[in-house]
């Protein structure tokens, strides 16, 4: 069944995330207010892989849950910027390893039952070194992993990062490393 929007009211607002109330009912049922976070920009994330080296990750620490992990190179895509290229650059920023075109994957809402975030995710096929990652506040270590060193990683749960967990999860699903 398909809710009825009456009305979003602001609760907070910012360039990186917006909070609302937003009056819904569900046909027959009740009307009420569902708190809803709205993402202005959309993630670009990559799954880069090389056969002899394996797959480029950072090892980072997020505050937020105050975990280490292992993730893919991911970013917000900026106001204006072509998803692809937002991809490739947050490689580069994060990374330090410059990337071909990245072929698309697949795009999902992690949350859509409170979100609209929308993280789209792509795979590049080995990379080329250019120096050190412009961004050194990204990741305490950027490493090639063995696929099946990260089979393991994830198993140890050290990729507790949903995005980067999906992402390589269905890259491995579907025989694309």
């Amino acid at each position: 069944m398909r809710w009825t929007i009456h009305g979003e009211r602001i609760i907070y607002d910012s360039p990186w995330v917006t909070l609302a109330l937003t009056d819904v009912e569900i046909p027959g049922l009740e009307r009420f207010e569902h708190h809803v976070v709205r993402m202005p920009h959309p993630a670009a994330g990559v799954v880069v892989h090389d056969p002899d080296r394996g797959l480029l990750l950072l090892w980072r620490h997020r505050f937020i849950t105050d975990r280490w992990g292992w993730e893919i190179p991911a970013g917000r895509v900026e106001p204006d910027e072509d998803i692809r290229e937002a991809a490739r650059r947050e490689v580069l920023e994060e990374t330090g390893w410059s990337i071909g075109p990245p072929e698309p994957l697949f795009t999902y809402r992690p949350t859509n039952g409170i979100s609209d975030q929308a993280f789209h995710v792509f795979l590049a096929s080995g990379a080329t070194h250019v120096g050190e990652p412009s961004d050194p506040s990204e990741s305490e270590k950027v490493e090639w992993l063995p696929v099946e060193q990260v089979r393991e990683e994830i198993l140890a749960g050290r990729m507790p990062d949903g995005f980067s967990l999906t992402a390589i999860t269905y890259a491995l699903a579907f025989g694309r490393l």
